[in-house]
């Protein structure tokens, strides 16, 4: 590429993460602590491979002690304060008292599992002190590496359980002891060591250091090359270029933030060079980002909870995930397209181009992915399949010099890897919390219960509302976390109306995740804000109009499960995702109020009733979307040809 614009620097995207992503918000260690955190990552990293090469260990050893890597390395890495983050300084004599408490609750299953097995249900005075240790230890974890909102809810969950005599109408329960809650936290596997942490301690760990190799490998960088050269002269070139980008940064990201900054980082600064307002740069990018973690095989490794929860394979999850994730980013690039023609947003020129011969002697880079998706497909268990997935990203960066991994690139990745996990293990162990509650008390199907009620068992209403309670609680909780909690309190009043688990599930999921770029606790869109300089309540609203499909596509697969490819054939398929696109056209044409020419507000209403219509699965009303459509397409050639309007480029 001849021109190349400025770009933010490492140190600059790690400050944007520490302040919008709590998971990556980590002290500068020194001297022999740092040492010592270091050999702890390398050995929480080393550990796990272990265990998927040579057998998983019984579900309280293996969580235990993947629990107890995660709370040392946490309160050894992350400081209490939030003006500390990414400072060099000694850590804190309390963190070090944490950390040690932290190695004692993680070893205590190991060496005394036989006795706790022996008298399940009769706790010793150190067995209560141990597992009340262990739910403050986890609840402090969490705050540090992943904020305030997901523990405030815990904490609620646990008052409720104490306190349950004393809850207002249906919500009251017999309530749980101190003592109970103790033993349903950490000796049963239905609390802290339950679900959520066991699929952290197994699949989502392994996932993540193929991320962390891949990122090795150089791949994310191409990521960005590549999506030059498919998007960058099109109409709107950079913005299409931030989409694509994204949504291979997505395959590998497990997080919102993480990929706002990784690809905004490049993407930003080259659209405001090229006139675009800042708050568009910034929208298109969070927009892009945020549709990463729907994006499979990794979808921010919600999908491995996912298939743990309603017993589906887990490729079975990511194969029905792809034909939504392509619709929402093709509503995405719609929209973004009709924004760029109607403002006369221009693509990138031939000199701004790289050297296609070089970005195509690197495809080679893209196999570790093309890898882990078939071998998820041939039916490989899911650790195996991303172990294969790490040897081969070694394998592929010894194609050239350039991208080669070393020995230090080896032992980083693996580091660095264990490092992304440690907010994935804390999320996931309050999760269980969480879990553990309504497992206890039945509140999930006194919430179920309860939006029903007030939707009057109709369907609509009740997937308006829970898509409301998703946005809510998905506001600044993690992929996997939101995932956990709207799946358990929100997903259960869907499937009471008959709608299968997978829809359901994936319903709260979507809206879980588009949280992040709905104000007014938009951090997708407020890290973008910080790139482009723009307003960040006004960069979140523009990242919601972007993302409208993101609004529409989970009810389509609510009220036809065969976008799922449940129950279905393939030319149905084929016909549905065909009107749903012309019908991304039509509601993007009708929310920009720009088709191929500028509209008026009646055939934005028009268009955006047919688009509609088109999308919602039901013969007939594909037959009225589709006249509705014809008929604005036709009118607007004639007007235009009536006009003798300049050319556009097409894009």
């Amino acid at each position: 590429m001849s021109k190349r614009y400025e770009t933010l620097s490492e140190e600059e995207q790690q400050e944007l993460l520490q302040k919008y992503d709590p998971e990556a918000g980590t002290r500068k260690l020194i001297g022999i602590v740092g040492w010592i955190a270091f050999f702890g990552l390398l050995a929480f990293s080393l550990f796990q491979v272990y265990t998927s090469v040579f057998g998983v260990l019984t579900a309280q050893l293996q969580r235990s002690i993947h629990l107890g890597f995660a709370l040392a390395l946490i309160f050894l890495l992350f400081p209490a304060r939030k003006k500390d983050r990414g400072k060099k300084h000694r850590v804190a004599w309390y963190d070090l008292i944490f950390a040690a408490a932290s190695v004692v609750v993680g070893g205590y299953w190991p060496l005394l599992i036989d006795q706790l097995v022996n008298r399940v249900g009769r706790l010793t005075d150190t067995d209560f002190l141990i597992g009340l240790l262990a739910i403050v230890l986890v609840l402090e974890a969490t705050r540090r590496t992943v904020g305030l909102p997901i523990m405030i809810i815990a904490i609620l969950f646990i008052i409720y359980a104490l306190f349950g005599p004393y809850m207002p109408g249906s919500l009251a329960h017999r309530g749980l002891d101190l003592d109970r809650l103790v033993q349903t936290m950490f000796y049963t596997t239905e609390g802290i060591l339950g679900t959520p942490l066991g699929v952290s301690s197994t699949f989502i760990f392994l996932f993540l250091l193929f991320g962390s190799f891949l990122i090795k490998t150089g791949v994310g960088e191409y990521f960005n090359d590549l999506a030059i050269l498919v998007a960058g002269r099109r109409v709107g070139g950079p913005a299409k270029v931030a989409i694509f980008s994204s949504a291979l940064q997505g395959t590998i990201s497990g997080s919102s933030v993480a990929n706002v900054v990784t690809s905004g980082a490049f993407t930003i600064p080259m659209m405001k060079n090229l006139g675009y307002r800042k708050e568009f740069a910034g929208a298109v990018e969070a927009s892009s980002s945020t549709g990463g973690q729907l994006m499979p095989p990794i979808m921010g490794a919600a999908a491995f909870l996912m298939a743990e929860f309603i017993g589906i394979p887990y490729a079975e999850i990511a194969l029905a995930a792809a034909i939504p994730a392509i619709l929402y980013f093709s509503g995405v690039w719609i929209v973004t397209h009709f924004e760029a023609k109607k403002t006369g947003l221009r693509g990138l020129s031939k000199e701004e181009m790289p050297d296609r011969h070089v970005i195509m002697k690197k495809l080679y880079l893209l196999i570790p992915i093309l890898a882990i998706i078939l071998l998820l497909m041939t039916g490989m268990s899911i650790m195996l399949a991303a172990l294969y997935s790490i040897v081969i990203s070694i394998v592929v960066s010894a194609f050239s010099k350039e991208t080669r991994m070393s020995f230090k690139d080896i032992i980083d990745a693996l580091v660095d890897g264990a490092k992304t996990a440690l907010g994935v293990a804390a999320a996931t162990a309050c999760a269980g919390i969480i879990v553990g509650v309504v497992t206890k008390t039945g509140l999930g199907l006194k919430l179920a219960n309860g939006l029903l009620d007030i939707a009057d068992g109709a369907l609509l209403p009740t997937l308006f509302l829970t898509m409301i309670a998703s946005l809510i609680l998905g506001m600044g909780s993690p992929t996997t976390a939101n995932y956990v909690i709207t799946s358990t309190i929100a997903a259960p009043a869907i499937i009471m109306l008959g709608v299968p688990d997978l829809s359901a599930h994936l319903f709260v999921f979507y809206f879980g995740i588009i949280a992040d770029i709905t104000p007014p606790v938009a951090l997708a869109a407020f890290s973008a804000a910080a790139i482009s300089g723009g307003e960040p309540i006004k960069t979140g609203f523009d990242s919601t109009k972007l993302a409208i499909a993101a609004f529409i596509i989970p009810y389509m697969f609510v009220f036809s499960p065969e976008l799922l490819l449940i129950d279905t054939t393939w030319y149905y398929v084929i016909w549905m995702f065909l009107t749903a696109m012309f019908g991304m056209v039509a509601v993007g044409a009708g929310v920009v109020g720009y088709w191929y020419r500028k509209i008026s507000w009646i055939e934005r209403i028009l268009a955006v009733v047919s688009g509609l219509l088109l999308i919602y699965p039901e013969g007939f009303s594909d037959l009225i979307g589709l006249v509705i459509f014809a008929g604005l397409i036709a009118y607007q050639f004639i007007v235009k040809n009536h006009n003798h309007p300049k050319p556009q480029v097409s894009g």
